[in-house]
């Protein structure tokens, strides 16, 4: 048995639906290079883009994915993990998405708001530990609402305004 770990996560990554890449973050050195990450992922595709189910065991590892008119998304654990832990990320991760691109879950949303994306996933995943599985959560503190076309000059203002509040009363201190 291995011992328990916050490392649960080894790879998110979204496919388009012919097996190329949009996104991808590996959070361990299971595939060290581009090109081991590529073969893998092409490899995933292929055993899971026709089949209806959620899960896959490939390579020694769990994978869980969904797909959503063009895209695939992918979770991979290792052997070992919790299929519900897994899939309570994709879900996060697929809700978080969903509510960011006004439910156009497809490749052309995706694109135009990758940063958005890759914050999103941030705010779910850090080095392969879960931070968040609460879609609104992460919707909340990406700050994106639903009648706001994401991260706003206002928001990107009282980012700043923020730290430069930190900095003074740390210098102060």
């Amino acid at each position: 048995l291995q011992e328990p770990s916050l490392y649960t996560i080894k790879a998110v990554f979204i496919l388009d639906n012919d097996g190329r890449r949009l996104l991808a973050k590996y959070y361990d050195d299971t595939f060290p290079s581009m090109k081991e990450q590529m073969v893998f992922e092409k490899n995933v595709f292929n055993k899971t883009s026709r089949t209806e189910s959620e899960i896959a065991f490939f390579g020694g590892m769990t994978i869980v994915y969904k797909n959503s008119i063009d895209l695939f998304l992918y979770v991979v654990g290792s052997s070992y993990e919790n299929e519900l832990m897994l899939m309570s990320v994709l879900t996060c991760l697929f809700e978080s998405l969903n509510h960011m691109l006004r439910k156009n879950v497809e490749k052309r949303w995706l694109l135009e708001n990758m940063d958005g994306a890759f914050l999103v996933l941030d705010e779910i995943v850090d080095g392969g530990v879960i931070l968040e599985s609460d879609p609104q959560q992460v919707i909340q503190k990406v700050n994106f609402r639903a009648d706001d076309g994401g991260l706003t000059e206002q928001s990107v203002a009282q980012v700043l305004q923020s730290a430069k509040e930190q900095i003074k009363w740390s210098l102060l201190k």
